[in-house]
């Protein structure tokens, strides 16, 4: 099912990890006309488009019971064995999880095999993480981190012929609390709950997590932090690691 264990630390998605209207309205824009799609790796029916045909594809139990109850039921099945045809859906997409899938290489491939039109891949790109000020606390946390992500351009060669790369902006009041989502509200990382939908800190030990937030407390408190990151607080945008790769056949 992937490298992280949603049945057992899969809890509070729906609720931390609510889509975005802005990132939602890119997602929409790069399905163009496709009436319908297949989600894959659709979690708890984040950027869903509610107004186009959709299938949903989830392996976890975990998070197909987190999904709203007007949303279509998801299929337990993984990104690596898609049980459709060739060219079954106008369009596919796939958002913050292909680092999930336990060979991204054969899941994009299926994706490619199974749309019609675009396949639409939302991720992180590993190259870009330590643009974030977290690195300074928890850089054990990158590491795994970009251990995880495949590389943007493996990605762009296996979703389609015509590939288009977008970095994605992220706004100040982002409410899909992945981790850059709080540049500017550097306390929301104080509550454990926040950090629970992230699935990065299931892949640094206890201890470093420990240290990395009550490093953080200790300068909150004592104003280091704003010295130094203040200014983000003001930044309506950041230029973080967020990659939309769209791929036409």
């Amino acid at each position: 099912m992937g490298d992280f264990d949603y049945e057992a630390r899969g809890h509070g998605y729906a609720v931390q990890r609510r889509p975005d209207a802005r990132i939602a309205a890119m997602i929409h824009a790069a399905l163009g006309d496709a009436t319908t799609v297949l989600n894959v790796g659709a979690g708890a029916g984040s950027y869903e488009p509610a107004d186009r045909y959709v299938v949903a594809v989830e392996p976890s139990a975990r998070m197909r019971s987190q999904r709203p109850a007007g949303a279509v039921p998801a299929v337990d099945a993984t990104a690596e064995r898609l049980p459709f045809d060739d060219d079954s859906f106008d369009a596919v997409m796939a958002t913050v999880t292909v680092h999930q899938w336990s060979d991204a290489a054969r899941g994009l491939t299926e994706l490619r095999r199974v749309a019609r039109g675009p396949v639409v891949v939302l991720t992180f790109d590993g190259a870009a993480l330590d643009r974030f000020w977290l690195a300074g606390y928890a850089p054990e946390l990158i590491v795994a981190e970009r251990r995880r992500y495949p590389a943007i351009a493996m990605i762009a060669d296996l979703v389609g012929r015509a590939v288009e790369v977008v970095e994605v902006p992220i706004p100040i009041d982002c409410v899909d609390g992945f981790t850059e989502a709080y540049y500017a509200r550097p306390e929301r990382f104080l509550d454990p709950r926040v950090r629970a939908a992230q699935s990065a800190w299931g892949f640094v030990d206890a201890d470093v997590e420990a240290r990395a937030v009550e490093r953080l407390r200790a300068d909150l408190t004592s104003g280091v932090w704003e010295q130094r990151h203040g200014h983000l607080r003001a930044q309506p945008r950041f230029p973080g690691s967020l990659r939309l790769i769209v791929g036409r056949p």
